[in-house]
């Protein structure tokens, strides 16, 4: 048998809310109502990274790879001119250098050492003046050459080499002519904007 006062207490009881229970139905609710926080994030984060790194980024590759092709198509042409520069000039300073006659090897041979440099100059000004000048005076030597063909072996933009195939027809006095057909290794560098013979070697 209860009293008033427990039945009160009982009635006072059923009536109040469950707060753990009301609590969790808030949160549950706050949660579907609001987008995750890491889903916003994301999104914002690589729109960012979409709109100020990778578009820079392929832009510069971009502008990387034209001006590499730029330089590299350049480099080629250069090479290339370099190339057939040096070969046209080997051919010329071979039949030069090669190419004299008695009356008037003094002049000759003294344009010749217009196309060499450094100390090949300075062998073959002595080489002619002490050999080639009085022999050629003395014994009426002459000597025409013709370059038949001329190939690269190597060019950068400031030395180069070429192999010149050479026929070179030498006559001493009244005796008939001797033709020889000489290999010549030629060693060319470019110097003020002109290629000069280096080194002149027989192969």
């Amino acid at each position: 048998m209860t009293t008033l006062k427990e039945d009160l207490n009982v009635d006072t009881i059923d009536d109040e809310p469950d707060s753990t229970t009301e609590g969790a139905q808030q949160e549950s609710g706050a949660a579907e109502s609001q987008p995750t926080a890491g889903q916003g994030r994301r999104h914002i984060v690589w729109s960012r990274v979409f709109a100020h790194g990778i578009l820079p980024a392929l832009a510069l590759v971009l502008a990387l790879g034209a001006g590499y092709l730029k330089w590299s198509a350049g480099a080629a042409d250069d090479l290339a001119r370099a190339r057939s520069e040096s070969v046209q000039a080997a051919r010329d300073d071979a039949v030069t250098l090669l190419t004299y006659h008695a009356e008037t090897v003094d002049k000759e041979l003294a344009a010749a050492r217009e196309r060499l440099t450094g100390e090949f100059k300075d062998a073959y000004a002595e080489l002619t003046r002490q050999v080639v000048v009085p022999g050629a005076k003395e014994k009426h030597i002459s000597s025409v050459a013709k370059a038949n063909a001329a190939a690269s072996v190597s060019a950068t933009a400031n030395h180069a080499v070429a192999l010149v195939y050479v026929d070179q027809t030498v006559t001493i006095g009244a005796d008939a002519p001797t033709d020889t057909q000489p290999v010549v290794r030629v060693t060319l560098d470019k110097v003020n904007g002109r290629w000069l013979v280096s080194r002149f070697d027989p192969v």
